[in-house]
């Protein structure tokens, strides 16, 4: 198995395609949509504050990340004023997924339906993302490189084991 501390090397990758995201934001070459952007935020840290009262562990802080990230987007789109806020058919549809989760999760206090319905909202909003965004995308390379190199580094522990 891989050493579960590999998913700090990913959440560093992920972190830094929002990054770069958000330094695009300063930039003027971007202008995010605040709606689906804040739902990105929202639902992977419901899915993370689910999966601590679950005990997950360290596969949490990926969790986290996917939350954070999004969540310097939209902080960062605030602050400077260069946002869109348009409110569609995806974004409601995410939203409903999650407060569904959140709902599960509170009342009836379990925390893997409320994960499934978390997931179920980041589906939804990832259909409302052109495909052209991610055209030029850093952090599509660095997840293509971080699973290469994942994949790669399993095969070489599969044949000296």
């Amino acid at each position: 198995m891989i050493d579960p501390r590999w998913v700090f090397v990913s959440a560093v990758l992920g972190m830094a395609g929002s990054v770069r995201y958000a330094f695009a934001i300063v930039r003027g070459t971007v202008r995010p949509n605040l709606v689906t952007w804040s739902l990105w935020a929202a639902v992977p840290l419901i899915a993370f504050s689910a999966q601590l009262d679950s005990g997950v562990g360290l596969p949490a802080v990926q969790t986290l990340v996917a939350g954070a990230g999004p969540l310097v987007v939209v902080v960062t789109g605030v602050c400077t004023r260069r946002n869109l806020a348009r409110l569609g058919a995806f974004d409601l549809a995410c939203a409903v997924a999650a407060g569904a989760a959140l709902g599960v999760w509170l009342g009836l206090g379990e925390a893997a339906p409320a994960v499934v319905f978390a997931v179920a909202a980041d589906a939804a909003a990832i259909t409302s993302w052109s495909p052209a965004a991610w055209a030029f995308a850093a952090y599509v390379l660095t997840l293509s490189v971080s699973l290469i190199a994942i994949v790669s580094g399993r095969r070489r522990a599969l044949r000296y084991a």
